[in-house]
């Protein structure tokens, strides 16, 4: 897989989508792809890479962007793998792979920092699935959550995801940009600048994200929110449909003209 990134990365050759540019539509300086929430899919993830390759392929597109919106981890059934896959393709293409911080990921490096108290809230939101995927038994939490067993539990967890990977998930950005397209895991509130977001709004939504409009020209792509089909409307691109749950997982593939194009595996 990674000789095959290597030549999605390095191919070269002309864009064949129109070059009249429409002003309102998501118009990203290079070809891009944002994947919606992946939540331990690791299959799933494998699958969309070809897709994304193919796509690549047979447009001619030049130096383009992957970008990942966040919740990795929890409730389906490879976590761990998940995570090693993208860290491994983020730092072989550092350039072309983006892995945004999803709410999952902030849940569980808060879990680590503070299990007794952060842990629990992890739990119901499908942490015990990712404890699994990393070789730790579960089935002493949903018995007795004491603070000790809550305490052996993160020093197990932070063992196997390892110093490294932890560094890795704790440095994903909140947000991404290109053009006017901005890439968000949750959402963004509508009454403020892009670049005046909060942390907590990007990773958890605004309640006025989905009906009040914007008043600048961008365009947010995020996951978050799942959805029975993505959904480009109204300056919003949604992208999770559930893929945990549906085995759906999303991409749209956009392209700098803004012209665009869904992939699902």
């Amino acid at each position: 897989m990674i000789t095959q990134l290597r030549t999605m990365f390095g191919r070269k050759g002309s864009q064949t989508a129109n070059t009249t540019a429409v002003p309102d539509l998501p118009r990203p300086v290079t070809p891009t792809y944002v994947v919606g929430d992946l939540h331990g899919r690791a299959d799933l993830l494998e699958l969309m890479l070809e897709l994304i390759d193919a796509h690549i392929g047979g447009t001619g597109g030049q130096d383009p962007r992957l970008v990942f919106v966040g919740d990795y981890v929890d409730h389906g059934p490879e976590s761990a793998a998940v995570v090693a896959r993208l860290r491994e393709l983020s730092e072989d293409f550092p350039q072309n792979v983006i892995c945004l911080m999803g709410n999952h990921e902030r849940m569980l490096l808060d879990t680590l920092n503070d299990p007794a108290l952060r842990g629990p809230r992890w739990l119901r939101e499908g942490g015990f699935a990712t404890l699994a995927s990393y070789g730790i038994d579960p089935t002493p939490l949903a018995e007795a959550a004491t603070p000790a067993r809550w305490t052996q539990t993160a020093e197990a967890l932070a063992q196997a995801i390892g110093p490294e990977t932890q560094e890795w998930l704790a440095a994903c950005p909140l947000s991404w940009n290109s053009g006017n397209l901005w890439v968000v895991h949750a959402g963004a509130d509508p009454a403020r600048p892009m670049t005046e977001q909060t942390a907590r709004v990007q990773l958890w939504g605004h309640p006025e994200f989905d009906s009040m409009p914007r008043g600048d020209d961008a365009w947010v792509a995020h996951g978050h929110v799942v959805r029975d089909a993505p959904i480009v409307r109204d300056g919003r691109i949604s992208l999770d449909t559930g893929a945990w749950t549906t085995g759906k997982l999303s991409c749209i593939a956009i392209q700098p003209d803004g012209s665009y194009a869904f992939l699902q595996s």
